[in-house]
């Protein structure tokens, strides 16, 4: 389950009742996002929150861009991070859709690649591994409770994207804005197969998609809403244009066939989007996803 974090109106109250009740359901994994010129948390800042609210769930980033961060002071962050939940923090990473980001930071637009992410990736793994920085005295800490720092997933939604991050990703962090759930096993069979020529370790396959529980207009009317606030750097009109078929909206069973399918292609796990910060939704997937346990 992933926090609503790009929902307008939160408080720590709400996001402490969110982290709760995922920690206390039936959930594997509790994830968040990062924007920076948007009205949401940090993430770095709301990693530390989550690590202390809960005490089960793995916590997953959905995804930082490390671009938009000093790669030392995100490593140090996150270890911390690691240090706080005891282990249970994985790292997803990507570069980002947004130029508006890169610019809000003084980040350097040319970095926005693949290339740039894996850059900043061998840093963060360096001061995981404890090489000193430059000419300081002692390395940078804390220690990671995970040897060699954190599971690393690349966000993505294309091959290219895959087989480049195959040499320091330990899985995807996909998404799907349509749920093609045989497109989706296309993309994890260019993963399965670009981590077998590496003689890796199968890979993490997990997705996510946005959902609305409840009637079939009032929900979808809800998909729609949150896409146009989310997806605010797209004319509105280009929003309302996807917005029929993109994300999920449904009841309960109808939620559960859609996670069947994408469980029967070998997905590890679906990360649930909400498109509402009404913890009756929540609780009301927690009840969906006890099935799969």
């Amino acid at each position: 389950m992933t926090m609503p974090v790009m929902e307008p109106d939160l408080d720590a109250a709400t996001l402490r009742l969110w982290a709760k009740t995922v920690d206390e359901g039936s959930f594997s994994s509790l994830c968040w996002g990062e924007r920076i010129a948007f009205d949401n948390p940090d993430s770095l800042t709301l990693l530390g929150a989550l690590a202390a609210w809960t005490d089960r769930v793995q916590l997953v980033t959905t995804v930082i861009v490390p671009q938009l961060h000093d790669p030392v002071m995100c490593a140090k962050a996150l270890a911390t991070g690691d240090l706080i939940s005891e282990g249970r923090l994985t790292v997803g990473l990507g570069v980002g859709g947004r130029h508006e980001d890169y610019q809000a930071v003084g980040a350097d637009p040319k970095t926005q690649t693949m290339r740039g992410m894996a850059e900043r990736v061998e840093i963060m793994r360096r001061v995981w591994a404890g090489e000193r920085v430059g000419d300081a005295v002692l390395p940078v800490g804390p220690s990671p409770v995970q040897r060699g720092g954190p599971r690393l997933l690349v966000g993505t939604i294309g091959p290219k994207t895959v087989r480049s991050a195959a040499g320091w990703a330990d899985g995807l962090a996909g998404t799907t804005l349509d749920l093609d759930v045989a497109k989706q096993n296309d993309l994890f069979d260019v993963a399965r197969q670009a981590w077998a020529q590496l003689d890796k370790p199968a890979p993490h396959l997990a997705t996510s998609f946005w959902f609305a529980l409840g009637p079939a207009e009032a929900a979808r009317d809800q998909v729609r809403a949150h896409l146009r606030r989310y997806m605010n750097w797209i004319p509105a009109e280009f929003v309302d244009a996807i917005a029929p078929t993109t994300g999920w909206s449904g009841d309960e069973d109808e939620l559960a066939a859609v996670l069947r399918a994408f469980e029967a292609v070998g997905t590890d796990e679906v990360h649930l989007i909400p498109t509402s910060s009404d913890v009756e939704q929540l609780r009301r997937v927690a009840e969906v996803a006890r099935d799969f346990n």
